[in-house]
């Protein structure tokens, strides 16, 4: 059974990017376009790990976040940050929520491939 990965941006493209880094073959990726969709597909598809956007409409990734990680089912489901919002003070705000990751757009897509591989395979 291939991991499954949620990917959770308002942004196609960058979904688009991040579904090719990743490949259809070594993963089932599921993609939410909202913070509240992402919620709804967390909890529905017990995701392995979690890429998720800062400012989505809706709920913000860091709203999310928080939320996840009051869940007892989805708690300890690792959360890789993926935002254009790359302050020293994004990166605290999103490790004090819970994140497992911080990666600022634009990202390498070796690194969000390692980083990726790296939680898979701890968890």
């Amino acid at each position: 059974m291939r991991p499954k990965i949620l990917i959770c941006d308002n942004e196609a493209p960058l979904r688009d990017l991040v579904r090719a880094t990743l490949g259809d073959e070594l993963y089932d990726i599921v993609e939410a376009r909202s913070g509240t969709e992402a919620l709804d597909l967390a909890v529905r598809e017990g995701p392995d790990l979690i890429l998720l956007d800062v400012m989505m409409p809706g709920k913000s990734g860091l709203d999310v976040l928080r939320e996840l990680r009051s869940d007892d089912a989805l708690r300890r489901t690792p959360v890789i940050m993926l935002t254009a919002r790359a302050y020293a003070s994004d990166r605290a705000a999103a490790e004090q929520a819970g994140a497992n990751r911080f990666l600022p757009k634009p990202f390498s897509p070796l690194e969000l491939l390692a980083a990726v591989e790296q939680l898979v395979a701890a968890r």
